[in-house]
């Protein structure tokens, strides 16, 4: 990569409302009603604020101008956003900035669309579901951009004047009882709302809270306070920051699918954990995947040739392990392990053992390590083996389920479509409970610590005469959820393929859920796909969950492409490497010796001049991700252009086009809440550190910098505030030079001069072993770590003063004296 320089007050309650009917009233656009336009003349409006011109660093301004009607159109300062609302749309103010739009029928129906009017020449982002388990991004500037299940749709509406800051406006489609909504364009430019129970016999003509309207000038700010009002509003959901983390965030762990598939066995398992911790990179959390449990499947008949999708069609016998984690004989001789509690616990004797030199002798310790399995949200692909004596209790039916219309307008997925075929052994939701009770106490009795819960969507296609999708995932959710609760101690569950928001809106408890479609080493046109989804699907699912970037392979064509990704993402660290193949180069810039990760604080999101670009198939954005230490921000560069294409769009490279680097800019105000770190007294002059130049440079607060990455290729900023002390000494730590995250080995800066002397003592405490370095305008005297004195480098013409911390070095105070 080159680089170069270049040179409170209240918001006011909104008034929306729509204009006088005209004669010309029309009724709503229903399932199945022919495809007219249904509009009156009647518009809402919001009036934003002019932005004042102020602060580099782009802080959240609060806006007071209430909303009103301007020229029959939903509009910015001017800048029409909708139009043609119809008559029967309803909006209900809710606080200065926001209301809940809805609308009504004169017809009862279990789906209804609605339209809601025009929407033109506005950049715009959405989030929607492009499968039924999983979201991904889509940016343009009118409604026909707008894909059938969007689930979140941000609009950039720019002031009168080109320099102005623009203002962003939030629709968010909700649960209003028992309908579930979502958002979707048309080629009219038409925007639309969908409601829909998924059950025939629950009807409604109305939903009054279908949409949450908000706006604001800062669009992360926006998004935090807009699901703040959605979480107290609905009560059936909480927000990410109030929840119990599992420890396994700040874990490196292995994950048994790619390795093995449903092969996975207590041998591959043993020497995949075994291959890691020998190289340096001990996995402290395990999560043995699909090919466990006890199950059967009726469309696999040994001797009959594989038939592709019939796995989905495998049913749970009972809530134990299969034969493989079980020896059938016990006393025979056998390479099983006699049950699975034999295994986990193996594991963790074996893996929990830690040790450390102190004065010229090893003292052995242990540390947590923690055991995760997977299993289905009813329990397998195929649900329960009706009839059968390990799971008659739960009252399993065949159930065959119905995909709404918005998932069939979008792109087929196999499991749905063979779980359609096949059917699904539903256990009866009024022994939910009970299920999750006897699996999860099951689990706790073989010493397994949590689980990963898969095909959690599900639910929204077998709700026919049970309530629906909605009254069926909330039934469900909160019986899985108070069996973890009653069950693991650490809030220990990851969520999967649960991307839909009759699954988000009801996440009480759990903190963890993936947040894109899985990862596929052996197709080289989904690893930039994957960044991008996680990244941008960030916006929303990061409010409610920390993300999970899923795992991935450390010796792989793009594995430096996903471990840096993971080190700005602020989520939980894992591969499936088969056991022997690995790059520890890479391991050993995500995990320290002792099996931690250098976590950052929050979800990583893209920077905001990326929103509404299309970093995978625009030709010229870069993907910027922007996260926080304790100590200083860190900035993920990643070029993503030319190396697949969003489903559905596929577009031949035009002739003599070269896309095989891309240029982009890089400043401060990339890094939102960068005041965190900063702190009151800072000038706004910042330390950055490329990992990939591995060079150091001082950036203004009016500077930018220029960046250049090639396909595939990405770096990892390290910016840290450069803070002056004693009037005399400008210093910036960097953190571990050696760790794409290197910021966040830092975790305090402190001066501790001593009284007596007149020198300036800073106190760096931090964490990990390897080489640190900050930013210097002075040559220090001396360095010390943990007391003992270490030598030091200091290259005069970056200022990067470096350090060694000794191997095996967990925790550690560094003393430099000037």
């Amino acid at each position: 990569m080159m680089i170069s320089h270049c040179t409170s007050s209240t918001p006011t309650p909104p008034t929306l409302f729509l204009a006088p009917p005209s004669s010309r009233q029309r009724t709503p656009q229903l399932l199945g009603a022919s495809r007219q336009s249904f509009f009156s003349t009647g518009a809402l409006s919001l009036r934003f604020p002019q932005k004042k011109w102020g602060q580099i660093l782009r802080h959240s301004m609060f806006l007071s101008t209430r909303p009103a009607v301007k020229d029959g159109a939903l509009s910015v300062d001017g800048k029409d956003v909708l139009t043609g609302v119809p008559d029967n749309i309803v909006v209900t103010p809710l606080t200065g900035s926001s209301a809940f739009v809805g609308a009504t029928s004169t017809i009862m129906g279990s789906r209804h669309v609605f339209k809601l009017g025009l929407i033109q020449d506005v950049r715009l982002l959405c989030l929607y579901r492009f499968k039924i388990w999983w979201m991904m991004p889509r940016v343009g500037d009118s409604g026909r951009d707008i894909p059938v299940e969007t689930q979140m749709l941000l609009l950039e509406v720019k002031e009168h004047e080109p320099l102005d800051e623009p203002i962003y406006v939030l629709l968010l489609p909700l649960l209003d009882g028992d309908f579930r909504s979502s958002l979707q364009g048309n080629s009219a430019d038409e925007l639309e709302l969908c409601i829909e129970s998924g059950d025939p016999a629950t009807v409604t003509k109305a939903s009054q809270k279908a949409v949450l309207v908000n706006y604001g000038d800062n669009p992360f700010d926006l998004m935090k306070e807009s699901m703040k009002l959605v979480e107290k509003q609905m009560g059936t959901f909480s927000l990410r920051e109030t929840k119990q983390m599992p420890g396994i965030l700040d874990c490196f762990g292995w994950c048994t699918w790619d390795a093995f598939y449903h092969d996975v066995n207590p041998e591959g398992i043993t020497d995949g954990l075994k291959s890691l911790s020998e190289g340096g990179t001990p996995a402290k959390f395990l999560i043995i995947d699909d090919g466990w449990q006890d199950t059967s499947n009726e469309f696999q008949k040994e001797g009959e040739p594989f038939v592709e999708g019939s796995q989905f069609g495998g049913r749970l016998l009972s809530i134990k392990e299969n034969h493989k984690f079980r020896r059938q004989e016990i006393g025979a001789p056998s390479s099983e392990p006699t049950d699975l509690k034999e295994f986990v616990s193996h594991y963790k004797a074996t893996f929990g053992l830690k040790y450390e030199r102190e004065n010229l002798s090893l003292v052995y310790f242990y540390i947590s390590v923690y055991v995760y399995v997977w299993h289905a949200l009813l329990g397998y692909w195929g649900g329960l083996v009706p009839g059968v004596s390990g799971t008659e209790k739960y009252s399993p039916v065949m159930r065959y389920p119905v995909q709404s219309p918005g998932n069939l307008a979008n792109t087929r997925d196999i499991a749905m479509d063979c779980m359609e075929k096949y059917g699904i052994g539903t256990l009866d939701p009024a022994a939910a409970s009970q299920f999750y009770d006897d699996l999860h106490s099951y689990l706790v009795s073989q010493n397994v610590d949590g689980v990963k819960v898969d095909v959690q969507n599900i639910l929204e296609t077998i709700g026919t005469d049970l309530g629906g999708r909605v009254s069926l995932t909330k039934q469900f959710q909160e019986a899985l959820e108070k069996s973890i609760a009653a069950n693991f101690q650490d809030n220990s569950i990851i969520c999967c393929m649960g991307q839909s928001t009759d699954s988000i809106y009801h996440c009480k408890q759990s903190a963890i859920t993936r947040a894109s479609d899985d990862y596929y080493p052996n197709n080289p046109t989904t690893q930039t796909l994957h960044i991008v989804s996680v990244a941008y699907n960030s916006m929303f699912l990061g409010e409610v969950v920390v993300p999970d970037w899923d795992m991935f392979y450390s010796l792989h064509d793009a594995a430096e492409y996903h471990a840096a990704a993971r080190a700005v993402g602020g989520c939980g660290v894992y591969v499936s490497d088969k056991p022997g193949h690995h790059d520890f180069e890479i391991l050993k810039r995500l995990v320290l010796s002792d099996g931690s990760v250098l976590r950052a604080k929050y979800p990583g999101r893209p920077s905001r001049d990326c929103l509404f670009n299309d970093p995978v198939m625009d030709r010229m954005s870069l993907l910027k991700i922007w996260n926080l230490n304790n100590c200083t921000g860190v900035l993920g560069l990643f070029n993503c252009q030319g190396a697949g294409s969003w489903p559905g769009m596929e577009i031949a490279v035009k002739e003599n086009e070269d896309i095989s680097e891309i240029s982009g800019k890089v400043s401060l105000t990339d890094i939102e809440y960068f005041e965190e770190v900063a702190g009151d007294s800072w000038n706004g002059d910042a330390a950055v550190y490329s990992f990939k130049a591995g060079s150091l440079s001082r950036l203004l607060k009016e500077e930018s910098m220029n960046v250049r990455l090639g396909v595939l290729q990405c770096d990892v900023l390290t910016v840290s505030p450069i803070k002056v002390y004693d009037e005399k000494v400008r210093f910036a730590p960097i953190g571990l030079t050696n760790m794409y995250n290197s910021g966040g080995a830092v975790e305090a800066v402190e001066s501790c001069n001593e009284k007596s002397t007149s020198s300036l003592v800073l106190c760096i405490k931090g964490r990990g072993s390897g080489t640190f370095g900050a930013f210097s305008d002075m040559r220090p005297k001396s360095c010390f770590v943990n007391s003992e004195e270490e030598s030091f480098k200091f290259r005069t013409e970056e200022n990067l003063l470096t350090v060694t911390i000794p191997p095996r070095m967990t925790s550690w105070d560094l003393f430099i004296s000037y």
